[in-house]
């Protein structure tokens, strides 16, 4: 009978210890299952957040686009030609022969 309750205690020695790591991995794998379905839930946020975003940028309608800035560029470069144009006949005509006149009578001192 001792050895039978022995035989018996080593049986159920054996069975805890596979039950006890068939515990330990099934609760490994579900600390794995855990940090995948996080990581699914953070990706599906992000893509909602995303999706919303993008959703709004299509409903906008401020109506901002390429050509509108394009024609904004155009417009400042032809009105800054034109400001240097002006500004060049100005000094061309009235500030350079003064300014010219005026460096030549320092540089011919006759003193």
């Amino acid at each position: 009978m001792k050895k039978h309750f022995t035989q018996f205690k080593e049986t159920l020695a054996r069975k805890t210890r596979a039950v006890t790591s068939a515990l330990a991995a099934r609760r490994g794998l579900l600390c794995v299952i855990a940090a995948v379905a996080a990581a699914i839930t953070s990706l599906a946020i992000k893509a909602k957040v995303h999706s919303s975003s993008v959703k709004y940028a299509l409903a906008n309608s401020s109506g901002e686009g390429y050509v509108d800035t394009a024609v904004k560029i155009l417009m400042a470069v032809v009105i800054g030609a034109l400001v240097l144009a002006g500004l060049y006949a100005l000094f061309g005509d009235t500030v350079m022969p003064t300014l010219t006149r005026r460096i030549q009578e320092m540089f011919n001192y006759n003193g």
